[in-house]
């Protein structure tokens, strides 16, 4: 899922995970993006994907930037605990994927620039956790 708030870094990271998806034999036909809001609405839908029993993964993509007040803060305070309640109450992956920068221009370094591609290493991540629980079972 992909958040449309900073939607310049966040569709570079969306793009990237799919790139990633599509390397490792991924087909579109399993891949849906979803788009929530921002940031802070990632965690109900995480967890409403998660549970479902239709993915094996859950990718949560978005980009906070810090600013002049404490907004900052909580958003990011929010998306972080809330994906990770989301990865324990869910049955596959749900991987944390939302940049957390102090300017646009760390977040652009990090969507696909000089950093790498955020959104692709998710994927990645992604791929590696159901391989591995498969294994487990």
């Amino acid at each position: 899922m992909a958040a449309r708030f900073n939607g310049l870094v966040v569709d570079q990271l969306a793009a990237g995970a799919v790139d990633a998806l599509h390397r490792h034999g991924v087909g579109d036909d399993r891949i849906d993006v979803v788009r929530v809001p921002g940031a802070y609405e990632i965690p109900l839908v995480a967890r409403r994907l998660g549970k479902s029993g239709k993915y094996a993964a859950v990718l949560c993509l978005g980009c906070v930037i810090r600013g002049d007040t404490d907004h900052y803060d909580y958003v990011a305070g929010a998306a972080a605990n809330g994906i990770a309640g989301a990865a324990h109450e869910a049955d596959v992956p749900v991987i944390f994927g939302v940049l957390t920068c102090d300017t646009l221009e760390q977040a652009l370094q990090r969507a696909g620039a000089k950093a790498g591609n955020k959104g692709f290493e998710a994927a990645v991540a992604a791929i590696e956790m159901v391989n591995l629980l498969a294994k487990l079972l």
